[in-house]
């Protein structure tokens, strides 16, 4: 039986994950459940998987958490001391799912205490992607990617010598405005951007990939993940999601990953890495699908995507500072403080502000200068997006 950790379990993976051990409850056993504002789920959820203990990471809804779970057995805690507490119990794979860069000292300090790493949060590879290797190999523990385009990329090197590829392509829907002009574009509400023709996903991640902003971080995670050169990561836009990404290697061969748009593959590949076993989604009917569509993005449309590029050429923690503009860009774009184009525009002009010049001295493993460069980055957006309303 496989101890198991889920931090975010409230979320889109969280919950696809529970989903998945609901199923055969008997090869589980959950260590850790964490969440934020959804008290509901955490709570329903805790009483039907019974964990050892069950976090909530806003301090402040602690004491409600405890009355629903009140004579349950199940150990309440809160806030970042309670995260940190359930991070370093003994478990065999902890899911890293939490949004944004709050997810990376949880999955740290999980890594640290012996877990396997199923890494769903992207953020603690662009913020600190050199340092979460350097753990993942001092502790002797797999860090296996979740997202679904660099699972197909750690899927389709299996086996392989690194040394034989030559580039990788992560594929992008192209969101909700794939063929809408850029005028139109300008004046989306955060309603609009959080719409999805293919995934279903949370609020934040979809507006992300309506602005490719959540394809600009997988860039720079592939390129951390699997230390590639910037010239080998390239971004196709194919409208079906069914190919979630293609390795080609230096004798010309091209292998695809292909699938259904159901995060359950890639959640469930993880779990059970290195064996393969039968999950609960869709089966493709190629002869349904007819074609496979690709075109390329369009860096004006998308100018999130271009940036991602930048960090990649200026390297060290360039990615800590890009990853918290962006969400404190977002933020302020769900706030109708700034529109939907000028997310972009925030993020250029802290990069511009902090990496005048190529490359920076600063330390990339040690997590005191990823977080100081963290704050920094959303200490500038804050000040630029206060030029909006000036």
């Amino acid at each position: 039986m496989k101890r198991l950790s889920i931090f975010g379990a409230t979320g889109s993976i969280g919950q696809s994950t529970l989903d998945l051990i609901r199923r055969e409850k008997e090869n589980f056993q959950i260590v850790a459940l964490t969440g934020a504002h959804n008290i509901d789920d955490l709570v329903s959820d805790a009483l039907e998987f019974r964990p050892d203990c069950v976090v909530c990471a806003i301090a402040s809804h602690f004491n409600t958490l405890k009355e629903h779970l009140s004579g349950s057995g199940i150990e309440v805690l809160g806030g970042p001391s309670g995260l940190k507490d359930a991070a370093e119990r003994p478990a065999d794979i902890a899911l890293s799912a939490i949004v944004g860069a709050a997810g990376l000292e949880p999955g740290l300090r999980a890594m640290k205490a012996g877990a396997h790493l199923a890494l769903a949060n992207k953020e603690s590879m662009v913020a600190a992607g050199a340092l979460m290797k350097k753990t993942a190999a001092d502790k002797n523990v797999n860090l296996i990617p979740v997202d679904s385009e660099h699972s197909a990329i750690f899927q389709a090197l299996i086996g392989e010598d690194s040394n034989s590829v030559e580039r990788v392509i992560l594929t992008a829907s192209g969101g909700a405005f794939r063929n809408w002009s850029l005028e139109k574009i300008a004046r989306t509400t955060p309603e609009q951007a959080a719409t999805h023709p293919n995934w279903d996903m949370g609020q934040r991640i979809t507006i992300d990939s309506a602005s490719l902003f959540n394809k600009s971080l997988e860039v720079i995670e592939a390129k951390e993940l699997f230390d590639l050169n910037p010239d080998q990561i390239e971004v196709l836009i194919h409208p079906q999601s069914l190919i979630h990404a293609l390795v080609g290697f230096r004798d010309g061969a091209l292998m695809a990953h292909i699938g259904p748009p159901d995060m359950r593959h890639a959640i469930g590949f993880a779990l059970n890495y290195p064996s393969r076993k039968h999950l609960p989604v869709e089966r493709l009917d190629l002869t349904k699908i007819g074609q496979f569509d690709f075109e390329k993005p369009d860096f004006e449309k998308y100018p999130a995507l271009r940036l991602a590029f930048q960090v990649l050429e200026i390297g060290q923690l360039s990615g800590a500072l890009y990853n918290a503009a962006k969400e404190i860009a977002l933020d302020a774009f769900i706030g109708r403080k700034i529109g939907f184009l000028d997310m972009a525009h925030v993020v250029e002009r802290v990069l511009e502000r902090t990496f005048a010049t190529s490359g920076s001295s600063v330390d990339p493993l040690n997590l005191e200068n990823v977080l100081m460069m963290d704050q920094m980055g959303r200490d500038q957006a804050n000040e630029e997006i206060l030029k909006f309303s000036s």
